[in-house]
């Protein structure tokens, strides 16, 4: 593959995660739904717990998964197909051997933790082989998780996120089936971990047939590249864990200093930061693979272009995503949770949540993505951890502050202050000026380049929202009243104009004009002939 091949798979690549994402969620939400109305209380809860401990899996993923999608893009930049194949044998039967101790461990514990749990008793001849089972398919889904990671190596994002929407759709019309015919929870685990494994396996075949010189073979482990690839690895293990620690230990202070109740008024504060992140993240997600391979053929230049497009790109989709939350996010909590009156407390922690997420977008995930796969792991590793326990320092501190002064409930609001000042001190501290010299460019020439533009374009939205929210008054925010659906209509109206006319070039608007049906197509868009 060229420069030009690499640049066209990432862009798709970013374009198909947003498909994908968006599958994910509306999909989620039906299937959420299904399974709440269709199981009783305790199927439900344990359905979930379950489901919980296999989000956490991937800190026993130790960064191998990173790493092979890390590897197979060096192996396509130097063809090295015999090394590939030693590197992807040694990742794939070390979590081969991983996984016979997960599911050894899964069976061995299954009994002890229905007592831990507190299963009653007639329930735990249910949920024993249930438990086995889940724990044998999050076991194999080791070995077979990393033929998604092979397929984003090979600069095939766009096909492994096609292969995924098909395990999503297959997962919600097999799980309706089986609730309507009322086949039980074991047969909703095995058709919830079939359509995780299947397409890892469908992975694993597209990856395979588009390297016919590469071969999967337990002759080919080698304890030394394990010590190779592993180094990588560990970096890219331990800034999960700092982006673990940095992310969800928000909700262990709550919960400690303020009381439990409290965690629930800041899970519904920030849950619309949290959908905002996934949104955002996903053209970073998808130009990591290619920053590999262009460090791997020593193409700084391209590497370099694709650091200030992607940063460009991802802010011209988060700023309007961000005013517009920020306008209207009493309206979308009381979406998300049905309820009518939220607590101030609850709205504040949802603003800052939702900048501290937005701040992310423009300082952290494009370069940090992208250079992770760049030589880079160690030190950002340490500006990880860093940040990360910065984070629980200042958390814990402006709770307990907020909490000495009896703010009660209201306390919450420390925390989430805790969480936006360091990743504001290692943003424009650290990350801004090395990204700046990456790029080979001031700070305020790269600054100008990504960000100035696409926020400008925001002023006009700004202005129409907060007219459309005095001119709403008192009841604004209540979903049932119409007039709150139109203000946004014109806001979001006044966001596409405001990036058509002032964050786009004239060259951009040329290029999405041309991508419009012809009889939306101005004369600019249409390239003239020559006479």
């Amino acid at each position: 593959m060229n420069t030009d091949d690499v640049k066209q798979a990432a862009w798709r690549g970013a374009l198909s995660n947003y498909g994908r994402t968006l599958v994910r969620i509306v999909l989620g939400l039906v299937t959420f739904r299904m399974l709440y109305q269709g199981l009783s209380r305790d199927d439900f809860g344990f359905w979930a717990l379950l489901w919980s401990v296999f989000g956490y899996g991937i800190l026993l993923d130790f960064g191998f998964g990173y790493a092979a999608q890390k590897r197979v893009a060096e192996g396509l930049a130097s063809r090295d197909w015999d090394k590939l194949s030693r590197a992807l044998s040694t990742i794939f039967f070390f979590y081969f051997g991983a996984a016979l101790v997960i599911g050894a461990m899964g069976w061995a514990l299954s009994g002890p933790l229905m007592t831990w749990l507190g299963v009653v008793a007639d329930k735990q001849d249910i949920y024993r082989p249930v438990t086995v089972l889940f724990f044998g398919g999050m076991a194999l889904g080791f070995p077979l998780g990393i033929f998604p990671e092979v397929l984003r190596g090979l600069q095939q994002v766009e096909t492994a996120n096609r292969i995924a929407m098909l395990g999503l759709v297959a997962n919600a019309a097999l799980l309706a089936l089986a609730l309507w015919l009322q086949w039980g929870l074991m047969a909703v685990f095995i058709i919830s971990l079939a359509c995780v494994l299947v397409p890892d396996l469908l992975a694993g075949w597209a990856a395979l047939r588009a390297m016919p010189g590469v071969r999967l073979s337990p002759a080919l482990f080698s304890r030394s590249e394990l010590l190779s690839t592993g180094k990588f690895s560990l970096y890219a293990w331990l800034n999960t864990i700092s982006n673990l620690l940095r992310n969800k230990t928000d909700q262990v202070v709550v919960g400690a200093m303020v009381g439990l109740p409290a965690v629930a008024l800041y899970q519904a504060g920030g849950k619309a930061g949290e959908m905002f992140g996934t949104i955002t993240r996903q053209i970073a997600d998808a130009l990591s693979p290619a920053a590999a391979f262009f460090h791997a053929g020593g193409r700084r230049q391209a590497l370099r272009e694709m650091l200030v497009k992607g940063l460009r790109l991802t802010v011209l989709i988060a700023a309007p995503l961000y005013v517009g939350g920020a306008l209207y996010l009493d309206l979308l909590v009381r979406i998300l949770t049905g309820d009518q009156a939220p607590a101030l407390s609850t709205l504040i922690v949802g603003e800052v949540l939702l900048f501290w997420y937005f701040h992310l977008a423009l300082t952290h995930l494009v370069f940090k993505r992208m250079f992770m796969m760049c030589g880079q792991e160690r030190r950002l590793m340490w500006q990880g951890l860093g940040e990360a326990v910065l984070n629980i320092l200042f958390s814990v501190g402006f709770t307990w502050l907020l909490v000495r002064r009896g703010w009660g409930s209201d306390a919450i609001i420390g925390v989430a202050a805790g969480s936006v000042l360091p990743t504001i001190l290692f943003g424009w501290g650290w990350l801004w000026r090395w990204a700046a010299k990456e790029a080979e460019v001031p700070q305020w020439t790269l600054f100008r380049q990504t960000l100035l533009r696409p926020i400008a374009a925001c002023v006009p939205m700004l202005v129409v929202g907060i007219l459309c929210r005095c001119l709403l008054g008192p009841r604004f925010g209540d979903p049932r009243w119409l007039p709150c659906l139109v203000g946004m209509t014109v806001t979001g109206v006044a966001a596409i104009a405001g990036v058509w006319g002032i964050a786009m070039g004239p060259e951009e608007r040329i290029l999405v004009r041309q991508k419009l049906p012809k009889r939306f197509r101005g004369a600019a868009a249409t390239p003239k002939k020559p006479s």
